[in-house]
């Protein structure tokens, strides 16, 4: 028994240590998986941090850039934002670790480049500090950028001499042009084997022409420099323009070579005279095509010199773009820069605009107004003028007071261009079109229509828009151009006004009749000198364009041209109101007495006598009261009244006299 017993015991001791053993192991296991599960989240989160992690290192050289370096323009850059994805010219790789392009074009930084600065920036391949006022050397300390491929410098004060390329193994676009740069063109540059691009144009270059293979070599541009020589074998495939205006002699440029008509023997009577005709003409030939492949030359020259690419070489934008009938030469003007107002943070230049991808708009009364995208996706609309009638001061003074207007329903002027040639305009771009194009663009099944909801806010916007132009410069400023076309939507859907101000600085326009002679007041005979009151008679007539659908020049079955005013004005003789509005509008109930409001308002601001017209301080609290308090959660339009095209009875059998 006492066996049996002791040898329980035994089994009972080896299973409980077996026991034991497991729940040991069973532990360790699970401590190990837990430990495994943990480091695996601890690698995730350090992943994704790193992922998501600032450039630190890259972001205090920025910051030491821009605090050591005078620009006029402000830069949106502090630390408490992120410098990937908030600061404006700076561009990162894909997982935000490192800032690779910087583009500050035309920021207005003053002195030279500061040391230690922008060489922090290893991942570096981009660089555009084109169209400031950079003096000094070539940053030498630039070398420590081996990354770079693109450097773009243009349009400068800097001096000295070219920097050594054999650093850059990776450079496909250099443009140094329109500096100052001094000597000769380093052999170096052989080492570039990738280079696309090089223009160094307009420096004081002196010294032969390396003669240097660039397999990859597209574009180049040498022209006026001191360069001496001939050119190269490996250059000859270039054409004149890129080698004009230095020292160098084109003796055997293959492009000179004129095609002679084969050679006769002349007759043995006439051999003596026929000799002499045979060498003038010989000698005639050779000078005509010496001139004009001369000519061919100066011509390829001038339209090289007036590059819109950004990086300075030949090529105009595409069909259908901003391509303006006399270009802009930014070499005859190469002091004149984009002028920005405060708190623009777009970084671009006149280059920019000019190579940008762009599409015509429309072409008003001062000029034709396009959409350009800009190579940071950006997008703007630029307005060329026409017939500028004051000088380079008065219009800058003029941009200044425009420039300085800030207000939610007036389209906000970016920045301006003044040349002798050439005067922009640069707005932010508003998807929604103008309400011309909203009213009366595509008027078809596809159409969507404008509600008068939508109408009402677009007038109400406007008019606090004009209220706050006509309270500027001291309560005397004048919009002058009032229109349909110059009214946009904004991303609060209300209406907003462009172009004020031009009439004050444009040439006397004639007064055709057109759809923008609709608009102007009978009193107006010089658009130079239109008032308040005549931007308020305009602004009746936008006011009819909502309430009708019509364009304010409407023409009759028989051809006949008939103003919008006088139109409306016979058929509120007649008492038939409701034949006024719009057929679109009809599908929306219980609006009769609003629209019969705003009617009544803008025919107080189409009144014959200016003096007669409200003030627009007046005309902003009459629309803003038009909202009926109890129709601001109407119902839904009426989709059968809709589909039939018939009209509500009660807004048909209305006879209101105005």
């Amino acid at each position: 028994m006492a066996t049996l017993v002791c040898r329980i015991d035994k089994q009972s001791k080896l299973a409980y240590s077996r026991n034991i053993s497991f729940l040991l192991k069973l532990v360790h296991f699970r401590r190990m998986a837990f430990l495994r599960i943990f480091y695996f989240i601890c690698l995730l989160d350090l992943i994704l941090r790193q992922g998501n992690a600032e450039p630190v290192e890259d972001k205090r050289a920025l910051l030491d850039f821009v605090s050591q370096f005078s620009h006029t323009r402000p830069l949106n850059w502090n630390e408490n934002s992120s410098v990937c994805t908030n600061w404006t010219g700076v561009t990162c790789n894909e997982n935000k670790s490192r800032v690779i392009a910087v583009r500050l074009p035309g920021i207005g930084f003053h002195g030279a480049i500061p040391p230690n600065t922008i060489s922090r920036l290893s991942a570096l391949q981009v660089v555009s500090l084109r169209s400031n006022f950079i003096r000094g050397s070539f940053p030498s300390d630039f070398s420590k950028l081996k990354n770079l491929s693109v450097i773009y410098l243009q349009f400068n004060n800097l001096s000295g001499s070219l920097p050594d390329f054999s650093v850059w193994k990776n450079l496909t676009i250099v443009n140094l042009s329109n500096n100052h740069f001094k000597g000769s063109i380093p052999f170096s540059i052989s080492n570039l084997t990738e280079l696309a691009g090089l223009n160094l144009a307009n420096n004081s270059l002196s010294g032969e022409i390396p003669d240097v293979e660039f397999p990859r070599l597209q574009q180049l541009n040498l022209s006026n420099n001191k360069l001496k020589g001939t050119v190269p074998n490996s250059l000859q495939r270039f054409p004149m323009s890129a080698f004009l205006g230095n020292n160098i002699s084109f003796g055997n440029y293959p492009h000179l070579s004129p095609v002679l008509p084969p050679s006769s023997k002349p007759s043995s009577k006439s051999k003596k005279h026929g000799g002499l005709r045979g060498t003038a003409l010989l000698g005639i030939s050779i000078a005509v095509g010496v001139l004009a492949l001369l000519a061919f030359g100066f011509l390829m020259f001038v339209c090289f010199s007036r590059s819109r690419d950004e990086d300075g070489f030949s090529g105009k934008l595409q069909k259908g773009g901003m391509s303006p009938e006399k270009e802009v030469s930014r070499n005859q003007d190469a002091n004149n820069k984009l002028v920005f107002f405060e708190g623009c943070n777009y970084a671009f230049d006149l280059e920019d605009l000019l190579r940008a991808s762009a599409e015509v708009l429309g072409k008003g009364t001062f000029g034709t107004a396009y959409k350009a995208i800009l190579e940071d996706a950006s997008t703007v609309v630029v307005k060329r003028l026409k017939d500028v009638a004051v000088g380079k001061r008065d219009f800058e003074q003029h941009m200044e007071i425009v420039g300085s207007l800030k207000h939610d329903n007036v389209v906000e002027l970016k920045a301006y261009y003044y040349s002798k040639d050439e005067k922009l305009m640069v707005y932010n771009y508003y998807s929604q079109g103008s309400l011309s194009s909203l009213l009366h663009g595509k008027r078809g099944e596809d159409r969507v229509a404008l509600d008068w909801d939508s109408r009402l806010k677009i007038a109400q916007g406007a008019a606090r828009g004009i209220a706050r132009i006509h309270a500027e410069n001291g309560g005397k400023m004048v919009h002058g151009n009032i229109k349909s076309s110059n009214i946009f939507v904004n991303s609060k859907q209300y209406g907003c006004v462009s172009d004020l101000g031009l009439a004050m600085i444009m040439s006397s326009l004639a007064l055709p009749i057109s759809r923008a002679s609709g608009y102007r007041a009978p009193e107006v005979t010089d658009t130079r000198k239109a008032a308040q009151p005549s931007d308020i008679y305009s602004f009746g007539v936008v006011l009819l364009e909502l309430l009708t659908g019509k364009s304010p020049i409407l023409t009759t079955g028989g051809d006949e041209i008939v103003h919008l005013v006088r139109w409306v004005h016979s058929v509120v003789r007649e008492e038939w109101t409701a034949e006024v509005f719009d057929l679109e509008l009809m599908r929306y109930p219980n609006i009769e007495e609003e629209m019969v409001e705003m009617l009544q308002i803008a025919m107080a601001c189409v009144a014959r006598m200016p003096d007669q017209r409200p003030r627009i301080s007046d005309v902003v609290k009459m629309i803003e009261n038009v909202r009926q308090p109890d129709m601001e959660n109407r119902p839904p339009p009426d989709e059968s009244q809709a589909e039939s095209g018939t009209t509500p009875p009660s807004v048909l059998e209305q006879k209101h006299s105005l």
